[in-house]
């Protein structure tokens, strides 16, 4: 199966998991790992959303791909391994993950969740895979949940190593700011403007009463870390784009 090709459609969970070839046969697994519970709120037929499901699949990711990167990268220090993990797992790159597979598509959810664009959002894509993680592992077990995520890895972490985009933002101005004896930085969000579906947040960020640097963006998190790499750039510890 390509992983590469984006697909895009609406499907329905079980021709999802069967065009995947993912060995998962508990039909009623399959159709949890895909219900939001948005869906739970317009349909009390359906028992159970996909959190609980969510939750497992996010321990399994953690587990699985620290356990790749340690196979994959011999020389590689802990604490690059620890960022290389946090950037494979982090939402963005899991909702990429899910985009790549037509995971949108196949989402039950509330029809307001559905016309406010959740099945593009990055938080809703991003917990989906991880409930189809979750119950790929239940089903099939840690070695199909390896060769099934195995592909994604491959090309994000070369991605990744090439883009340097290893180095984060908020990891490497806290060591500067304790370097320099000014304890910790604190994330202050200026202000979150738009609709729901579409926000934009501004952060400062803020180390011993002063702003070293500001950012925006389309979650409290992506904005704290373009403050971060503002600050960097205006201390000269990292080139401007």
């Amino acid at each position: 199966m390509d992983h590469q090709s984006l697909f895009n459609g609406r499907e329905t969970p079980v021709a999802l998991v069967l065009r995947l070839h993912l060995p998962i046969q508990n039909t009623a697994l399959i159709c949890r790992a895909f219900t939001h519970r948005s869906y739970i709120n317009e349909h009390p037929d359906a028992l159970e959303d996909n959190e609980r499901l969510e939750f497992l699949g996010d321990a399994v990711l953690d587990f699985i791909v620290g356990a790749w990167l340690y196979q994959r990268y011999p020389e590689m220090l802990e604490g690059d391994l620890t960022r290389m993990r946090s950037a494979l797992v982090q939402s963005e790159q899991l909702a990429d993950f899910a985009r790549k597979v037509g995971i949108g598509g196949a989402i039950r959810m509330g029809k307001g969740e559905a016309a406010a664009g959740g099945r593009d959002r990055d938080s809703l894509l991003c917990d989906t895979f991880e409930a189809l993680i979750g119950a790929l592992y239940l089903d099939a077990g840690l070695e199909k949940v390896s060769e099934f995520i195995d592909p994604f890895l491959k090309e994000a972490a070369d991605r990744l190593l090439v883009s340097h985009r290893l180095d984060d933002s908020k990891s490497l101005f806290q060591e500067w700011a304790q370097g320099q004896g000014l304890g910790s930085p604190n994330y202050i969000t200026r202000s979150a403007s738009g609709p729901d579906h579409s926000k934009v947040f501004e952060v400062d960020v803020v180390v011993g009463g002063s702003i070293y640097g500001s950012g925006t963006g389309a979650s409290k998190q992506a904005a704290a870390k373009a403050a971060a790499h503002d600050a960097l750039v205006k201390l000269g510890i990292i080139p401007g784009d």
